[in-house]
């Protein structure tokens, strides 16, 4: 359990140190790779998922977000008695990089005027507020995410066969997943900057709250149910579908 804990702890905070510091180094005034783009971002976020996998993956099979550990419990690939711990400590690992990521920037964000884009190098916001289609967008998201990740499993392992195996997206193999991670943003982020990850989210955006950053602006707290629940209900989503025409 101390092992698990501490490898999706330490995995998740790379995950965020990388995802959010491609962010701020795209977005933030006066970085080398100021202006770097769209493609800059989702590469390098995929690429910070790898990271996480090969960190972690030995120990804890390497989930870095609720909405896998929820997915795939729900649909049988993980015991539901661990879910309280990894989500704890996915959470504890997105503060921690998410601070890291405001010390290591820190001059950048007090010489950014943009209240925006200092909010985006630590949670999501979507490019056109319609919560509806926002919340959609997070659901249709996590799905192709949790779902693909059931489908790679499935082409070596039934549900029936995993019930006392330790299964993460670390099993699946660190490649295929960050590809996956990169496609999903290519494809499906334009929207709202594809959270997929409930602790991608929150923790950094309680983060934002409570840093001293120079003209900050708001942590838009009435928007952040959207990247919280739509991927924990497209991981549920993905774990029926899978349920229901399992992959053998």
């Amino acid at each position: 359990m101390i092992q698990e804990f501490f490898a999706e702890l330490v995995a998740t905070f790379m995950l965020i140190l990388l995802g959010d510091g491609v962010v701020a180094n795209v977005l933030l005034k006066d970085t080398k790779g100021n202006n770097g783009g769209w493609v800059v971002i989702t590469f390098a976020w995929g690429l910070a998922v790898y990271v996480g996998i090969i960190i972690a993956a030995p120990y804890s099979g390497a989930h870095l977000n609720p909405a896998v550990t929820l997915g795939l419990a729900a649909g049988g690939l993980f015991p539901w008695f661990k879910v309280w711990y990894f989500i704890l400590a996915q959470l504890v690992g997105g503060f921690i990089g998410a601070l890291f990521v405001w010390l290591f920037y820190k001059h950048h964000f007090d010489r950014t005027e943009n209240q925006l884009f200092k909010l985006l190098c630590f949670c999501t916001y979507p490019a056109i507020k319609k919560i509806g289609n926002n919340f959609f967008s997070e659901v249709v998201a996590t799905f192709v995410l949790v779902y693909t990740v059931f489908n790679v499993h499935g082409a070596t392992f039934s549900a029936a066969e995993l019930t006392d195996v330790e299964v993460g997206l670390g099993s699946v193999g660190g490649l295929p997943v960050a590809l996956l991670v990169v496609v999903i943003g290519m494809a499906l982020g334009g929207t709202t900057g594809y959270a997929i990850n409930p602790a991608r989210d929150l923790p950094p955006r309680i983060i934002h709250t409570i840093v001293p950053i120079k003209g900050k602006g708001s942590s838009k707290w009435g928007y952040s149910w959207v990247p919280i629940l739509g991927p924990i209900i497209g991981g549920f989503i993905a774990a029926l579908v899978y349920y229901i025409l399992p992959i053998s």
